[in-house]
């Protein structure tokens, strides 16, 4: 993502609850370029797992304001927004390199990906599927990016195979 001004940075600003689509597509549509994180999640729901795709940071999104210019105002009107998150009445500004990290960890639709540096020994857990949250070690990973885990199950070391974008580091 580029800037728009050298002047643009990057601010964050509370999204009503459950809109944060809303105030995405409304900010977009006035011209404010906008970063909402993504992660995708396995929750088990009435015995079953479903897979759903959630804001990183739940209630807030990014929004490149150039304050020079003034209409900075405008987000806490829009559509979808409570308010910029602001400390003696000014919007404060994020630290461009946090949201450069956070945007380089994205794919195109703005979904984090998993850490791809995984080693042998690292603890990860899974992220989809039965084993959602469960805690596992590397064991070794094999060039088609397969990661061999080793876990505990009903009290024995178990090995398991597992696609990478499956598990994430912690």
């Amino acid at each position: 993502m580029k800037m728009h001004h050298p002047n643009t940075n990057w601010f964050l600003a509370q999204v009503k609850p459950n809109c944060s689509k809303i105030a995405v597509t409304n900010l977009d549509r006035q011209g404010f370029q906008t970063f909402l994180p993504l992660v995708e999640e396995t929750r088990q729901i009435k015995g079953r797992f479903v897979n759903s795709i959630r804001p990183l940071f739940p209630g807030y999104i990014f929004v490149a304001l150039d304050m020079t210019l003034g209409p900075w105002r405008a987000v806490n009107s829009t559509y979808g927004i409570s308010q910029l998150v602001c400390f003696d009445k000014k919007p404060t500004k994020v630290p461009l390199d946090l949201i450069t990290q956070l945007m380089l960890r994205c794919d195109v639709n703005f979904k984090m990906q998993r850490h791809k540096y995984l080693k042998p020994s690292d603890h990860v857990s899974f992220t989809k599927g039965p084993f959602a949250n469960y805690v596992a070690e590397v064991e070794k990973i094999t060039p088609d990016r397969r990661v061999w885990v080793l876990m505990e199950i009903m009290g024995c070391q178990t090995r398991v195979v597992v696609a990478s974008d499956q598990i994430q580091s912690i």
